[in-house]
């Protein structure tokens, strides 16, 4: 019998819509591998079935399930497609693992660790991983913009410690800029980050381990039009040029994709990870882990399955096949 899959999208985030588009891929990959989709969307305590548009049903939260046509529907696996709050913080991993529904992504401790911006790089700076200086704030602080200044320089950027999309994010070239650019920040966040801005080239490696198999994606050159990769650059159509493979030499993308799986390791990651990098003078400088990465059509994650001449619908099969073992 056919398994019922929940794509569950949506979330309480900025990246609200941004999770809509990846739900529709994700539907039709799963529909493709030979499972039955529903999508679910998950805003605040509302969580509805939508088929073509419409709500069908509400979820039963105490068991994951739904009542359509008289009849009750117990969802297998969730495929969480959210980026972002409740989905890739940990909190709905704590759920499914309270109603012993099987999904997709990292689970609760390493969901939490990487979704925090200051805690994964702390943690990480233990094992040897490169990365920019950084100063953490939080809505209330007595700022001392010349002290980041000397800490940090110039360049700085300044971004929601726990976010993605780029929402919220500057680029502040002078101190007048500042103020500005924290309170933006704080609209997305409670806690924000101030980081040293690494002048280089910005580097993208996908990867996904399922039992014994590692399967690390090729890496992707993200050459964006703007000042840096923000959410224009990421989402509007020709404002970056995305180049996969990346052209690189063999050795640094052999250097990237090791250290990608070390970080997936160290994090105790699981399902389909991406992992964001500055390149400066060889070195690979550590950005993010997104353990929710984009999944649209033209997302990162796809383009690199794509280019290993690779079907997401075939990945994302052999993901939920494992977990429901």
């Amino acid at each position: 019998m056919k398994k019922n899959i929940a794509v569950v999208y949506g979330g309480d985030s900025s990246e609200f819509v941004v999770s809509v588009k990846s739900s529709e891929n994700v539907y039709n990959a799963i529909t493709e591998a030979g499972f039955i989709a529903w999508k679910v969307q998950l805003k605040g305590l509302d969580w509805d079935v939508y088929e073509d548009g419409q709500i069908v049903a509400k979820v039963d939260k105490s068991d994951f399930s739904f009542v359509k046509d008289g009849a009750k529907i117990q969802f297998d696996f969730a495929y969480i497609t959210i980026h972002g709050t409740p989905g890739e913080d940990g909190k709905l991993q704590g759920y499914f693992d309270l109603v012993k529904v099987p999904y997709s992504t990292c689970g609760v401790y390493s969901s939490a660790l990487t979704f925090n911006k200051y805690f994964c790089s702390n943690y990480l700076r233990n094992f040897g991983i490169t990365m920019a200086k950084s100063v953490r704030l939080f809505k209330g602080d007595k700022i001392d913009a010349d002290q980041l200044i000397e800490k940090l320089g110039l360049p700085v950027f300044v971004k929601p410690n726990a976010g993605g999309s780029s929402f919220g994010v500057t680029k502040v070239k002078e101190k007048a800029q500042l103020q500005e650019a924290l309170e933006l920040a704080m609209t997305e966040s409670d806690d924000i980050l101030v980081e040293e801005f690494i002048d280089g080239k910005e580097f993208t490696c996908g990867l996904v381990k399922i039992g014994p198999e590692k399967i690390v994606f090729p890496v992707t050159e993200v050459i964006p039009q703007n000042e840096f990769f923000d959410y224009e650059a990421k989402y509007v159509a020709g404002k970056t040029d995305e180049i996969t493979p990346a052209r690189i030499s063999q050795e640094l993308t052999q250097k990237i994709q090791q250290l990608s799986s070390k970080i997936y390791d160290l994090c105790d990651c699981s399902g389909i990870v991406r992992i964001d990098y500055i390149l400066k003078d060889g070195e690979f400088y550590f950005l993010e882990v997104n353990t929710t990465p984009g999944m649209t059509a033209t997302s990162f994650v796809p383009q690199q399955i794509a280019a290993m001449n690779r079907k997401l619908s075939d990945v994302l099969g052999m993901i939920i096949n494992d977990k429901l073992k």
